[in-house]
């Protein structure tokens, strides 16, 4: 057992987690509890101590051995902690089990993961979001809660005739849950119709899409000098913002979106729905890695983002930017480099490496461009605006006629400008 320095106006917990393989000592425990503990900490949850049992397999009634079970209650009153937090998801048996044995408040992975999301979301949508997915994984969890189901607030004055008491309460928790998907149906609705001018502009989306905490709001900031929160914490954004930045001659959308974790609850992909449909529709992802990681972590992380894009339906490119390289020595950024040969090397806070980033998204797009020839009337100067907007390698030439425009344009809007087309042959008139 190890234990941690604490705070006494914080909430008090001991960790306690099964580990399998075979993995012993103090030191794997502290790797295998890593993130669990910068989840606590995100909570504001201080941690004072951890119980570890090595075996295959949780027991499938306490999680936990008898033993260890003891010594987890054992610890928890030696500390004076008030919340047993388990590295895994428990199912209803196991909860009232480690309950009975502890005798204080028991929070699972899940649990715990949505505590974080609840204390930062900011937005309506995200609160909402959050309290569905809070409501859904509470539903599948109500058999054998006993006096905890008393925190959802359902009315007894609501009991009809033979319902018991966890009846009332799915119904209610079922109720509330309809009214939710409304709400946020109608959310994303509207940001539906935000998307659709954004692909009828042919503006190119990029989602950044990463791990938790691995930089992508930084590299957010530094390409568009936007202003999103950048604190070092697990999930400090939750709400997607977009903003524009310009490069070659031609405007880019960026999307932020909320960061992923390994074993990332359904109740969240499900209620985030709507946000993370910016990685589908998106013309490219950018996968945004924690480059001062230990090759092995990153290739596992890199692992949980793309079983969540595939779990969603992201059929997009991706591009890899192996973010913090500015924390990173020469020999551990030539082993990332011999991993992932096409990962590009940045360092977001310090803007090393945005250039070539940039670079790689603009050749990228520029595949999708085919080159044009256009005469535009004086009287129409106003459409060269527009071709800004979309258009790269943008020249232009006065003549007699109007201004000849040399430029490279997605397919659709090639066709769009079609009838100001003019052949490369074609004599200008003097």
């Amino acid at each position: 057992m190890a234990t941690y320095p604490t705070a006494a106006d914080r909430p008090r917990a001991v960790v306690f987690a099964v580990l399998r393989g075979g993995r012993a000592g103090v030191a794997a425990g502290d790797d295998a509890l890593a993130e669990i503990k910068e989840l606590l900490a995100s909570a504001d949850i201080e941690c004072l101590g951890e119980v570890i049992q090595h075996r295959d397999h949780p027991d499938a009634h306490s999680y936990l051995g008898p033993g260890k079970l003891a010594e987890l209650g054992t610890t928890v009153a030696a500390l004076d902690a008030n919340v047993a937090v388990c590295e895994d998801d428990l199912g209803p048996a196991q909860v009232a089990t480690v309950l009975d044995a502890v005798g204080v408040d028991v929070l699972d992975r899940t649990e715990l993961i949505l505590s974080v999301f609840a204390r930062h979301a900011h937005s309506l949508e995200g609160t909402l979001q959050v309290h569905l997915a809070q409501l859904e994984y509470e539903l599948t969890r109500m058999h054998g809660k006993g006096l905890i189901l008393s925190r959802l607030g359902a009315g007894v004055d609501m009991r009809g005739p033979g319902e018991t008491k966890l009846e009332v309460d799915r119904r209610v928790i079922r109720g509330r849950i309809q009214i939710l998907r409304r709400r946020i149906e109608r959310m994303a609705q509207t940001r539906r119709v935000q998307r659709e001018r954004r692909l009828r502009a042919d503006v190119p989306l990029i989602a950044l899409a990463g791990y938790t905490n691995s930089g992508k709001s930084t590299l957010l900031n530094a390409l568009t000098d936007a202003d999103v929160s950048v604190r070092d914490r697990l999930f400090e954004t939750l709400d997607p913002t977009t903003r524009g930045f310009r490069y070659r001659d031609r405007d880019y959308l960026v999307t932020d979106t909320v960061g992923f974790i390994r074993k990332l609850p359904h109740e969240l992909v499900d209620a985030f729905a709507s946000t993370l449909e910016e990685t589908r529709i998106a013309d490219v992802v950018l996968i945004v890695a924690d480059a001062h990681l230990e090759a092995a972590e990153v290739a596992a992380r890199q692992a949980t983002v793309a079983d969540v894009l595939d779990m969603i339906g992201s059929t997009a490119p991706r591009i890899t930017v192996l973010n913090k390289c500015d924390l990173v020595d020469a020999a551990s950024l030539a082993r990332h480099h011999a991993l992932q040969p096409d990962a590009v090397p940045i360092s977001a806070v310090r803007g090393d490496g945005l250039d070539e980033m940039r670079d790689r998204l603009a050749d990228f797009f520029a595949r999708s461009l085919r080159p044009v020839r256009l005469l535009i009337p004086y009287a129409e100067a106003g459409v060269i605006a527009r071709l800004r907007g979309v258009a790269a390698d943008i020249l232009q030439e006065s003549t007699a006629e109007g201004i000849v425009v040399t430029a490279r344009l997605p397919e659709a809007d090639a066709a769009r400008y079609a009838a100001y087309t003019v052949d490369d042959d074609e004599p200008e008139a003097e």
